[in-house]
């Protein structure tokens, strides 16, 4: 085609599209026109808007329509556990709830037994187990400055027993029935008065019985394997001793009778006896043969070595055939 035919032919396009494009163009500006005419026809000037007229300048019943909300609530999608709830503690209630009354139980075979010594099933004379008002730590048991009137029942198991600075008067036969291990006794500082005779004898693994600063007047059977038996500080009276209570005692090596109402030395004494203790009583005299043997004076008795008779009123130098026996002078007045 011919240069000059092709611009021809551009023109007369150019011409054909000009008035559709002005036509495009009048309806935007036609539209503009009447928007503005319609946004200039609203009276503002003649509403004062204010809390109390807003409903009726701005109709809002179709505001909702504007944007749809409900494409923000998050989906829920299958087998998504929710978020874990926060659950925060309730105040503490000032009204008090009466509590329910726990059931009755029919009593079980143990609490059957618990009148007999057990650890926590025997009940004291305070209606509580023994383990619970004392201190109990393996064989031992500790009821030091509990209160005590009675001698508690004591576990099978009981070595050693202590029950000191407490109120209890008496000791019964029973008290210490079955405790076939029970070594040591210890009822320091209280108000004994009365010790059943069997108290003491039948325990065979007994070594040491411990009774001082108490009120008894007379001294118990005690059993054959005792090796220490401190009675100081008592009533105890010459009269309250058996006789030949200690010569069958074959293991006894500590008898502390020191502060009682003793009026002679308590014979005959057992072989292996290492202390004895008399002092503060009222011994006024001194047999012979009350350490030694009058008769062989070939004899020494060399386990005995320490006799305490000072705060007597004996003068030891008046029965110097006494000691003669002896690896060391008792302790006493010689003027």
């Amino acid at each position: 085609m011919q240069p000059a035919a092709l611009m021809s032919a551009i023109s007369a396009l150019t011409f054909a599209l000009a008035p559709a494009a002005l036509s495009k163009e009048d309806g935007k500006k036609k539209k503009l026109k009447t928007d503005f005419l319609s946004y200039n026809s609203l009276d503002l000037d003649s509403d004062d808007l204010s809390l109390d007229n807003y409903g009726e300048i701005i109709d809002l019943s179709n505001y909702e329509d504007i944007y749809d909300y409900g494409d923000l609530a998050s989906k829920i999608e299958v087998d998504t556990l929710a978020p874990p709830t926060k659950h925060f503690p309730q105040p503490l209630s000032t009204t008090s709830v009466p509590a329910e009354a726990p059931q009755s139980k029919p009593p079980s075979s143990t609490a059957a037994r618990a009148k007999g010594p057990g650890l926590f099933g025997s009940i004291t004379n305070q209606g509580l187990p023994t383990c619970l008002i004392c201190v109990c730590i393996r064989s031992s048991v500790y009821c030091d400055d509990t209160d005590l009137e009675d001698i508690p029942p004591l576990p099978l198991e009981t070595a050693y027993f202590y029950a000191r600075f407490n109120r209890i008067n008496r000791i019964q036969a029973s008290d210490f029935t079955g405790l076939t291990k029970l070594k040591r006794i210890d009822l320091t500082n209280n108000f004994i008065s009365w010790v059943d005779e069997d108290s003491f004898r039948l325990l065979p693994s007994l070594r040491e019985l411990i009774l001082p600063e108490n009120k008894l007047t007379s001294l118990p059977e005690l059993p054959s394997g005792i090796i220490q038996l401190d009675a100081r500080f008592n009533m105890i009276q010459s009269s309250g001793i058996r006789p030949e209570a200690f010569q069958d005692l074959k293991k006894l090596q500590f008898l502390y009778l020191a502060d009682n109402k003793l009026d002679y030395i308590p014979v005959p004494l057992p072989e292996g006896l290492r202390s004895l203790h008399l002092q503060n009583n009222n011994i006024q005299t001194m047999h012979e043969d009350a350490f030694c043997n009058s008769r062989d004076h070939s004899y020494i008795r060399w386990a005995l070595e320490d006799i305490r008779l000072d705060g007597n009123p004996i003068n030891l130098s008046f029965f110097p055939d006494a000691y003669f026996c002896l690896p060391r002078l008792p302790t006493g007045r010689f003027y």
